[in-house]
């Protein structure tokens, strides 16, 4: 890594030597949505610079985290992957996630959503995944021009980017979802103030505001 060491036989100062460099928590979030084309990925981070991104993903390749695979037959582009290693990271990105989710009330100026950055929201939301084994309900949820898709069936909750193939029911939202996620605002309120707007069984939206949640952190200022 090209990052100077801490110093310290330690395995968080080895971690943070790792990923605690500037984009690199945001690439790993993105691939571990599924795997991904560097396009994909320079779409996906706006803003991030091309050297920066071939940077980290030379050095994460480097570390284990992240492989590369040959294109495919009909794709000329290379794909890259999170290794089990790398998978290891999610429940501390999850954490962390969930973290930083604990401060956020409503956007900053310039700040926008991304495909992957609904899809982590929602996976993190979800917590555990684990949902009663006779629940089967597709939502497609959407957030500005994001699409994704949050599957509760056979037990779990599965959570991916793009729309879901016959959903059950269409949530279109706007920031305040977080505030619905949040637990500050009900199911029945954020549809009455038109919060989120509805396609498809109404009855199923209950049941999401209900199992999806991630509370502001206490002395977060309102």
């Amino acid at each position: 890594m090209t990052n100077q060491h801490y110093g310290q036989f330690c395995g968080l100062a080895r971690a943070a030597e790792i990923v605690g460099q500037r984009w690199t928590l945001l690439i790993l979030r993105d691939l571990s949505v599924g795997p991904q084309r560097y396009s994909d990925l320079v779409s996906g981070l706006p803003g991030i610079p091309t050297n920066t991104l071939a940077s980290r993903l030379k050095e994460l390749e480097e570390e284990g985290i992240v492989e590369r695979l040959a294109p495919s037959s009909g794709e000329r582009a290379v794909v890259y992957r999170l290794t089990p290693r790398g998978e290891e990271l999610g429940p501390a990105m999850d954490a962390l996630s969930r973290w930083g989710a604990g401060g956020m009330r409503t956007p900053r100026d310039g700040e926008i959503v991304t495909t992957a950055s609904i899809a982590a929201a929602l996976k993190v939301a979800a917590g555990d995944g684990i949902v009663p084994e006779d629940w089967d309900a597709a939502y497609t949820v959407r957030v500005g021009e994001v699409e994704t898709h949050l599957i509760m069936r056979d037990g779990v909750i599965t959570v991916g980017p793009g729309a879901a193939e016959a959903p059950d029911l269409v949530i279109t939202a706007g920031p305040q979802i977080r505030d619905l996620l949040a637990g500050e605002l009900d199911a029945d309120t954020a549809i009455a103030t038109g919060a989120v707007k509805l396609e498809g069984d109404a009855s199923l939206f209950a049941r999401f505001a209900d199992t999806l949640h991630v509370p502001y952190s206490p002395n977060v200022p309102a």
